[in-house]
């Protein structure tokens, strides 16, 4: 073990007032450049996982601003927001390999205290992002309405749909807004990645109303209104991320060295995100399934169901805050030559995940159905969404170590292990036993939403036995 970081004591080096936990915290919201294969582990978790909490914090903020406006459009209405988000987290399978990718090989670069290489990496990111981004835009924007009906989609949920052909119509922006911020994160900028995306999201949030409703000079655009403020909104951001990545302010930078293709770190980089898209494309895509099957009940449930769903992302994004921490120190340690302190840091962010979501789930059983009410005025839809939480948020406790054990895996560039894992868990064993509860054995929707939880279990308890393997801290990128 590395000499003085053999523990989780706050405050290893009782002479420096900064190694203290709470006095990261500032620290963590402004920015520090400090070297996270050596500082106190609590310092370095505290200084990565604040920033991107408070980044995916917005980003829920957003998704339940964007469902209270939707949600006084009518049931059709979100219900059409509902299938869209599984359609669009198809794309978001995509850029999030690419982005395990990036950090992967971003982190082991600046780890290895290779600036330059890892600026390189960077570009490629960049230039494969785009590359994907393109057709995609085309093909969902000329084919959204296809897409909602092969989903399931009723005639009210396809008539809008514009609202899905303005969201792939800004599939670049997509790509870009979270690739460079996975840059970032991976160099140790998390600050840099949370004011990003803080900017992309308040400008989603101002813009929402007053397309959708029209009010003042701006027209009456309904779901069109929805998807055009969240475009805009991260274009902004993606405008700010280039502009500090050229100015080079922070620990990575774009040069004219770097901007340049190099096909062996663009093949590689590939290479490592290919899987990782595989490993994300069947996680949601396993959820485009548990979406479809639970459209087989109606209107109402489905609505229901998306509701929950956007208010367990509140929840579960500053999870993937602390999950993305323990990325990017185990990429970096890697890098250093520091498998053990590697280790260390997953296990400490698992717990404070774990901890994260079991006081959810307590808050999300206790106020279900004043939570819900917020989002819906029809009372079968309440009824629905109540009990869709409920169950989906107990099993989301799972998801404090199987969260931080798949992130482990990608931030050392092991991406193939929790592809695996999701491929048995979610597509050979959830959606079976879903459908066989829901059908079969007569029991509905609480049939599917059962699967969700069991399934999830299952991921924990087979990601923490090939963790304890340790066969990914041998990994290369």
């Amino acid at each position: 073990m590395d000499q003085d970081h053999s523990n989780w004591r706050v405050g290893t080096n009782p002479d420096r007032a900064e190694d203290s936990l709470w006095s990261a915290v500032p620290d963590a919201i402004r920015g520090s450049h400090e070297d996270y294969t050596s500082i106190p582990l609590t310092r370095a978790i505290v200084l990565l996982a604040i920033p991107m909490m408070l980044e995916l914090v917005m980003e829920s903020t957003f998704g339940l601003v964007d469902i209270y406006f939707v949600g006084r459009l009518g049931s059709a209405a979100v219900a059409t927001v509902g299938l869209t988000g599984s359609l669009v987290i198809l794309v978001f399978a995509i850029v999030m390999g690419l982005s395990m990718g990036t950090t992967a090989t971003v982190a082991r670069r600046i780890g290895e205290g290779d600036p330059e290489a890892a600026g390189l990496a960077a570009w490629q990111a960049i230039l494969a992002g785009v590359t994907c981004a393109i057709p995609i835009s085309v093909c969902g924007a000329l084919l959204a309405p296809k897409l909602l009906g092969w989903m399931g989609g009723t005639d009210a949920i396809i008539a809008g749909s514009s609202y899905a052909a303005m969201l792939f119509a800004g599939a670049t922006t997509i790509f870009l807004l979270f690739l460079n911020n996975a840059i970032f994160r991976a160099a140790g900028d998390a600050a840099v990645a949370m004011r990003a995306l803080w900017l992309a999201n308040l400008i989603n949030i101002a813009l929402d109303p007053l397309l959708i409703f029209g009010i003042g000079p701006f027209p009456r655009l309904g779901l069109l209104g929805a998807a055009l403020a969240t475009t805009v909104g991260r274009g902004t951001g993606v405008v700010y991320q280039l502009v500090m990545l050229v100015r080079g302010n922070g620990r990575i930078a774009l040069n004219r060295a770097s901007m340049r293709w190099d096909p062996d770190v663009f093949w590689r980089l590939v290479r490592v995100s290919g899987s990782a898209m595989v490993q994300y494309f069947v996680g949601m895509a396993a959820w485009l399934g548990v979406t479809r099957l639970i459209a087989l009940f109606g209107q109402a449930v489905l609505a229901g169901f998306t509701i929950a769903l956007r208010l367990i992302h509140f929840a579960i994004l500053p999870s993937w805050g602390v999950s993305n921490a323990a990325a990017t120190l185990v990429g970096q340690n890697l890098g250093a030559g520091k498998p053990d302190r590697a280790e260390r840091a997953v296990v400490g962010t698992g717990f404070v995940n774990f901890g994260m979501l079991c006081a959810i789930a307590i808050i999300f059983w206790t106020f279900a159905s004043p939570l819900i009410q917020v989002f819906a005025d029809e009372s079968e839809v309440i009824v629905r969404g109540v009990e869709s939480l409920k169950i989906l948020s107990s099993g989301y406790i799972f998801f404090g170590f199987s969260m931080v054990f798949g992130q482990a895996f990608n931030g050392a560039g092991d991406t193939a292990t929790p592809a695996w894992i999701n491929f048995l868990c979610y597509w050979c064993w959830q959606l079976p036993l879903g459908y066989w509860l829901a059908k079969p054995m007569g029991i509905g929707v609480m049939g599917i939403y059962a699967s969700v939880v069991i399934a999830g279990a299952t991921w924990a308890i087979v990601g923490y036995f090939l963790f304890r393997r340790g066969r990914w801290k041998e990994h290369r990128v």
